[in-house]
């Protein structure tokens, strides 16, 4: 029967390797869903534990958004409660406090993205450059290991640090005959604090996305550019580079995106009542605001508006990368 069937097809002028390709892809087409969904289920096994989280903790709380529009009563509930319409979203344009914690998430955003961003980077095109694969493996083990410290332990660790008596720093700069500074109670530090300890902690875990974009680029790259005499600084600007230039725009857009997200555990944790001027952000004014006080509708108001505000910053970065340089999310 194969036989028959081989020889009507090359008397035809057809070649069997493409027709069998194509009733192939055919019959992969016309799976069923269920046949689909039992080839592939223990590829869904492996997703659901990721489905699962952002289900729970990403889409099912979005119904909790209606209560910013809402005067939240516990005792009546979501639905019953009063609509207010856009009252508490005023309040917090009008309020004293809306300006300097705008100030404050932005600035520290703006920092984080300025001097967190390009570390990475730096970091794997280092990395990338040593030969000896031990030496390697060691640097990306110890640049890893801060990231799975907890943020109350960096937090610790900080103030340690920077204790006016103890702290190393301030005994170095005793010992070089310089002032001491107590970090921690002066405004001025806050900033250069948390951004420092912030690169320290998540530098290592940021390069491996470029690492994975480095293995992609062709070896044959570099053997054709040392032939042509470009020694490594020009192979890392001329191919280093722009191989992983389509990652470093995804990780830029998603980083300016998360721009006012800045996360509540360190600030609050850095943070003295001496440093609120430089260390209130949006964040911390919402846990006071919703928990301590227990004014959850303005809380929810403050939190959406800062979600607006991030959207409207990735879908700007995104349409600005897509007509500058080509390259975009989607």
């Amino acid at each position: 029967m194969k036989r028959s069937l081989l020889r009507i097809l090359q008397k035809r002028g057809k070649d069997p390797l493409q027709v069998s390709t194509k009733v192939t892809r055919k019959a992969k087409e016309n799976l069923t869903f269920g046949r689909k969904l039992r080839r592939d289920k223990y590829l869904l096994l492996l997703l659901l534990p990721c489905l699962l989280y952002y289900l729970v903790f990403k889409y099912a709380p979005i119904f909790g958004v209606v209560i910013a529009f809402k005067n939240f009563n516990l005792f009546k509930g979501v639905m019953e409660s009063d609509w207010v319409g856009l009252k508490y979203f005023s309040m917090f344009f009008n309020s004293p406090d809306f300006w300097p914690v705008l100030r404050n998430t932005f600035l520290l955003g703006l920092y984080k993205l300025i001097f967190g961003f390009p570390a990475p980077i730096i970091l794997a095109l280092l990395i990338n450059e040593v030969r000896k694969s031990f030496l390697k493996r060691f640097v990306q083990t110890i640049s890893y290991l801060p990231h799975f410290i907890s943020n109350v332990v960096v937090a610790g660790i900080a103030v340690m640090f920077l204790s006016p008596t103890s702290g190393i720093v301030n005994q170095l700069l005793s010992a070089i005959g310089a002032e001491r500074i107590n970090f921690l109670v002066e405004a001025s530090w806050f900033r250069s604090i948390y951004v420092s300890t912030d690169v320290w902690q998540h530098i290592g875990w940021g390069t491996i996305i470029y690492l994975a974009a480095l293995t992609a680029i062709d070896p044959q790259m570099y053997e054709a550019a040392r032939m042509d005499g470009a020694n490594r600084w020009k192979q890392m600007l001329h191919i280093t580079l722009p191989g992983i230039t389509p990652a470093i725009v995804i990780i830029l857009i998603l980083d300016i995106g998360k721009i006012l997200e800045i996360g509540f555990e360190k600030v609050y944790l850095l943070a003295t009542p001496a440093t609120y001027e430089a260390a209130d952000i949006i964040s911390t004014y919402v846990y006071r605001i919703g928990l301590t006080q227990g004014n959850y509708s303005y809380a929810t108001a403050i939190d959406l508006f800062t979600g607006i505000i991030s959207f409207i910053f990735i879908i700007a970065a995104n349409a600005f990368s897509r007509k500058v340089s080509g390259s975009s999310i989607w």
